[in-house]
């Protein structure tokens, strides 16, 4: 695949995985004919622009706009090749509190850009999604798995345009905003870290990793895809043994919406997924395309009915030592216990 002389419209682009998809398409698609951020935070974008001063990347455009705001939009991906749609509301328990605001913006912001996408002579376009989407028990993953419906059966609706919409779903990204390891390691300090459930389980995937799906989604997706990575889990009494072998673990209760163990495919899901070796990928129950030739061109497997990808039985674990290891080198460099 080659980004270069392609403009490119990233949503919620200056969030954790936009800062890293934009610093991995710069480094290797330098010839990007545009790439434009598109979010709602004044303040992250003109903290952004300092990093990317437009004398030295006039390919990088800043739009200030709302998902939930289909006119401006609509406007900003006028002339876009590829769209990767990144924003969202998505802390569990803010969602609960908030119900409206998160169907606003995670349910009517698809919506939106789905409609403004097949305006306006957009070529692809890749979801992010979560594994809370699959058997939502909080509203977060409710409004996730409306958003991943409404992008996978945008395929159905385009007549004529050859757009493709596929969606990409994974586990927590180690280290974005919010998650539990810069959590950890601003309460390390206290001696006291705060763990909701001692059982709870979670897939765990890297910033980079995250973009590379996103990459591979944007280079193969036939339409209708929902993208699953094959990553390791890990249990968050080991991240916490991890970053503070030291530190008290202080029991506080589950939150609102939250899941002792997460999963990213369900029994339901088995139906419709196959193995392609590095990822799962559920597929659409109509498509535009053939399922033979897809199953012969991506040597697809089909996997047993029944199967599910569950964070608490998963085949591979992060061991304590390995989660310190990644720390240091995605996250802390300076890291140590």
């Amino acid at each position: 695949m080659d980004l270069n002389k392609k403009s490119i419209l990233i949503t919620g682009g200056t969030g954790s995985f936009g800062k890293a998809f934009v610093k991995r398409v710069l480094s290797e698609w330098p010839n990007i004919e545009r790439l434009v951020i598109y979010s709602r935070d004044e303040q992250k974008q003109f903290e952004m622009a300092q990093e990317y001063p437009h004398k030295d990347y006039p390919m990088i455009r800043f739009f200030i706009g709302d998902v939930r705001d289909y006119s401006r939009l609509k406007r900003a991906l006028n002339g876009i090749d590829y769209v990767i749609h990144a924003a969202a509301m998505k802390h569990v328990h803010i969602a609960e509190y908030n119900p409206d605001e998160c169907v606003k913006t995670n349910i009517g912001g698809a919506e939106n850009l789905v409609k403004a996408c097949l305006s306006n002579g957009v070529k692809k376009v890749v979801a992010l999604s979560t594994d809370k989407a699959a058997a939502p028990v909080n509203l977060y993953g409710a409004t996730k798995l409306v958003s991943d419906k409404l992008f996978i059966a945008a395929n159905n609706i385009r007549g004529w345009n050859p757009i493709t919409f596929s969606v990409v779903r994974y586990g927590n990204v180690m280290g974005s905003n919010g998650s539990v390891i810069p959590f950890f390691m601003k309460k390390r300090d206290e001696g006291v870290l705060p763990i909701t459930n001692t059982s709870m389980t979670r897939f765990s995937i890297t910033l980079a990793d995250g973009v590379n799906m996103v990459l591979h989604a944007l280079e193969h997706a036939w339409g209708g895809e929902l993208f699953v990575p094959k990553i390791p889990s890990y249990r968050i009494t080991d991240v916490a043994e991890a970053i503070g072998p030291n530190c008290k673990h202080e029991v506080i209760g589950m939150r609102p919406g939250e899941k002792i163990h997460e999963e990213m495919i369900t029994t339901s899901d088995s139906f419709y997924t196959y193995d392609l070796g590095k990822y799962f990928v559920i597929l659409p129950s109509s498509h535009n395309w053939k399922l033979e030739e897809f199953s012969e061109h991506f040597n697809a497997r089909k996997v047993p009915l029944g199967f599910r990808y569950n964070s608490g039985d998963n085949d591979e674990w992060l061991s304590v030592e390995q989660i310190r290891d990644l720390i240091k080198t995605h996250l802390y460099p300076d890291f140590s216990t």
